[in-house]
């Protein structure tokens, strides 16, 4: 039907439903592309689209393993991603390892603060079982922040920062030196050494941070060179040492390498183990037969520790016959009889030598009384010298006496003394030679 023929109210009624459709259209339109933005927010904000990167690099022996977009960890958190990988012209250094050129990225304000110029260096380490390899970088321990994101002036001079009106927000962007000695290490506050900047530096220009002014990029980056920062042109980005690990493949050519090497070791200690079995086998064998020999010995063994058991000692019974321990049983009695005989005896002798150490006693108190008698009268031996001498004297004088001379002489006796024997003399044969002589 056409639209000219409708009734005026059936007319109105399809233009409020054309409108309403119209705005439906529309509400759906501008909802689409409000969650369409949104989600692309949020997955540029996901991906760091949105956030400060910090480039560094590092050379590397091998590439094998790393791939662009492969992690980077730091403390075990993902932190960034590699960005360039690119081999190194041929001999562009003699004898060096710097083999491939490796550029990656730190995505984030607070993770690349942990990056110091001290400290800080990259391991090539190993993810997986796939020769997959990523790089982890170590917490700063000293030095200062690689890069920095505050406002940044490399020309200001002791003048101007005494002019400006944010001296308490600056802070000193290099290290103030006075040959190889550190005066005024960097980041320290312009307000407390601007005379001792002066005094070192003069008129000369040096950089400073204004900490009250963060930017959304990086603008300065350490220079070791010039012990300070300079400014950050994505063309003088930071360079970190690494650590590089074997890849999976060498480690496992080495590792077959020794196995390779160890094999003939492992056979040989294989037969030798074989004939360590064989030998104990036989020697199993041997130790059967040995059991089954022993057998019987066991079962005396047994019967007699059964009769151990027996009343009235039945190992002395089994030991020493009956007729062995009666003539034991009288040797004994007649033992006895005479230890009782040999004790009178004993008694007998002790009473001896009882009697007998008396006497000792005795003599040893008349010695020690005639002991006593010569210290008292120290003449007494001198008497008694005298005494002898005269009765030696006297009898001396008695031989001479003709009354009593005979009585003194010697009685010879009747035997005769052998004749003296006679002595041979012979005499030696003499030569002519002696004879001349």
């Amino acid at each position: 039907m056409p639209l000219q023929d409708l009734t005026p109210q059936l007319r109105t009624r399809l233009n409020r439903m054309e409108r309403a459709v119209g705005w439906f259209i529309m509400f759906a339109t501008v909802l689409l592309i409000v969650g369409l933005g949104y989600y692309i927010y949020k997955a540029a904000e996901s991906r760091g689209w949105f956030e400060v990167k910090a480039p560094y690099y590092i050379y590397a022996e091998s590439a094998e393993g790393l791939q662009i977009n492969n992690a980077v960890t730091l403390m075990g958190f993902t932190i960034g991603k590699i960005t360039r990988i690119t081999e190194m012209p041929p001999q562009w250094h003699e004898h060096t390892t710097n083999n491939v050129y490796i550029e990656f990225e730190v995505i984030g304000v607070p993770n690349f603060m942990y990056v110091w110029t001290e400290g800080s260096y990259v391991q090539i380490k190993q993810a997986g079982f796939l020769n997959s390899r990523v790089l982890d970088i170590t917490k700063g321990t000293g030095g200062y922040a690689t890069y920095a994101v505050q406002s940044f002036q490399d020309d200001m001079t002791v003048q101007k920062a005494r002019e400006s009106a944010d001296l308490d927000h600056l802070r000193l962007g290099q290290e103030i030196r006075e040959g190889t000695n550190v005066l005024i290490a960097c980041w320290k506050p312009l307000t407390n050494n601007l005379d001792k900047i002066a005094e070192v530096l003069g008129t000369n220009e040096f950089s400073v941070f204004d900490v009250s002014v963060k930017k959304r990029a990086i603008t300065a980056v350490w220079n070791d060179n010039k012990h300070g920062y300079v400014r950050f042109y994505r063309t003088n980005i930071f360079g970190l040492e690494r650590v590089e690990e074997a890849a999976l493949t060498d480690r496992l050519n080495a590792m077959v390498s020794l196995i390779q090497g160890a094999l003939p070791g492992i056979l040989d200690l294989t037969n030798k183990v074989d004939r360590v079995l064989a030998n104990t086998s036989q020697l199993t064998s041997n130790l059967s037969a040995i059991v089954a020999d022993a057998r019987p010995a066991v079962g005396n063994l047994n019967s007699i520790t059964k009769r151990l058991n027996g009343p009235n000692g039945s190992l002395g019974e089994w030991v020493i016959p009956t007729n062995i321990n009666q003539k034991l049983d009288t040797a004994l009695q007649s033992a006895n009889g005479t230890l009782q005989t040999a004790d009178g005896t004993l008694s007998n002798l002790d009473t001896n030598l009882m009697t007998l150490n008396l006497t000792l006693q005795n003599l040893a108190n008349m010695t020690s009384n005639l002991n006593n008698q010569v210290q008292v009268n120290s003449n007494i031996l001198s008497n008694i010298s005298d005494a002898v001498v005269h009765s030696d004297q006297f009898i001396q004088g008695l031989k001479r006496f003709w009354l009593f001379k005979h009585l003194f002489r010697a009685h010879k006796s009747n035997t005769k003394a052998p004749p003296p024997k006679q002595q041979h003399h012979s005499e030696s044969a003499v030569s002519p030679k002696q004879t001349n002589d």
